[in-house]
């Protein structure tokens, strides 16, 4: 049994944080290193980006003191293919040693809390299959593809208000 896994907001980039979201990374793009980009300098401009992007919406799955996953949500993304700004979630890994044990719901769970009320949508790459599924046991469907990317979409969902519960 795993102990307790424990989802927060990552409060600092630091070079040792960006370093261990970075071996996640790669770690988790194993064997399709098509989706991954191009190796570690990659990887460290782009979770930069996304740091600076999303600051807010960048959860981290944690054992003990070490990351073992991290999502990056985003509330304010401009969607060009839906015309509007929708939630995205720009980047979601957990380290190939730990998938397996829901840490993975318990990161998508927190970010879609986060994005509540929002469209949201994300890409992922065509042969990712385990991903895919995943992200269509939360409502999300396939709403198109750009080379070997796949955009999946999940409609937003009605906020109810406390006056029409």
């Amino acid at each position: 049994m795993m102990t307790e896994v424990k989802i927060e907001k990552l409060q600092k980039l630091d070079q040792e944080t960006l370093e261990r979201l970075i071996e996640i990374y790669m770690n988790a793009y194993e064997g399709m290193r098509e989706y991954g980009g191009e190796g570690e300098s990659y990887a460290k401009r782009y979770l930069r980006w996304c740091w600076s992007k999303a600051k807010d919406g960048f959860f981290v799955a944690k054992i003990g003191d070490e990351i073992v996953g991290f999502i990056v949500c985003d509330d304010d993304w401009y969607s060009k293919y839906e015309g509007e700004t929708v939630g995205a979630i720009h980047e979601f890994a957990v380290d190939r040693r730990y998938q397996g044990h829901g840490i993975g719901r318990k990161l998508m769970e927190k970010c879609l809390e986060y994005l509540k009320g929002k469209r949201i949508e994300l890409w992922v790459g065509e042969k990712n299959e385990r991903a895919k599924r995943f992200y269509e046991e939360y409502g999300f469907r396939e709403a198109g593809k750009h080379g070997i990317w796949v955009r999946m979409v999940k409609p937003a969902e009605k906020v109810i208000s406390a006056d029409e519960k």
